[in-house]
């Protein structure tokens, strides 16, 4: 004779309970999980009290923010509390910022992202500068999007991989006008790493924007 599925009580109810429950047993408040997740947290904070409902999107992004499968968030059923393998898809993963587009080969290493996170032109960079510390650190792996020769004005204030007289930087760009001339500013949030002005006497490229943090070894 089958088994009976008995949710357990503590699931009883809508969906933001089961939300809070995972939010307050990881130790994170509204505020985290809402940055985490990339969502509203005065939307989420309706959904916890059961007055909004999330969409399918917002629901896999809180299950990606809670380290749990979204059929957990979902409710009583067959796959409630299930073990779910998560849907990953390989990119070049590299030690360097690359100067163009890392060429393809059995040589090149390769790291799994998240299927949502997981794109074409995009590569996984393993950090070896601290300028951005606190914020990175060596040793984090940070997704990159290939854009080469971006505008700096379009990507004001982003971490950028870049190259500076052909050498690797990682730094949030800045475009200033001093005295009428137009100026690209790299800072670190390292707050021992003085700005850089780069003029027209330096070569500069954006080979590439920070988009995600995707491994950081505690």
């Amino acid at each position: 004779m089958a088994r009976r599925y008995r949710p357990s009580p503590a699931f009883k109810g809508h969906v933001g309970r089961r939300i809070r429950y995972y939010r307050l047993k990881t130790g994170l408040n509204q505020i985290t999980l809402a940055r985490k997740a990339r969502v509203n947290q005065g939307f989420l904070s309706e959904i916890e009290r059961g007055r909004r409902n999330p969409s399918p999107g917002t629901l896999k992004a809180l299950a990606i923010a809670l380290d749990v499968p979204p059929a957990v968030l979902i409710g009583p059923g067959p796959d409630h509390d299930a073990p779910q393998p998560l849907l990953t898809r390989e990119l070049p993963l590299l030690a360097s910022i690359p100067k163009g587009w890392p060429k393809a080969g059995g040589q090149l290493e390769m790291f799994p992202v998240l299927l949502h996170l997981w794109s074409l032109d995009r590569y996984v960079l393993r950090l070896n500068l601290d300028s951005m510390e606190p914020t990175l650190k060596r040793g984090d792996l940070v997704l990159v999007e290939y854009r080469p020769n971006v505008n700096p004005a379009h990507v004001q204030g982003r971490i950028c991989a870049c190259l500076l007289d052909d050498k690797p930087t990682l730094n949030r760009v800045f475009v200033e006008r001093r005295d009428d001339t137009r100026l690209i500013v790299l800072r670190g949030d390292n707050p021992d790493a003085p700005p850089i002005v780069v003029d027209g006497t330096r070569s500069f490229s954006i080979q590439g924007i920070v988009t995600h943090l995707v491994d950081r070894s505690l």
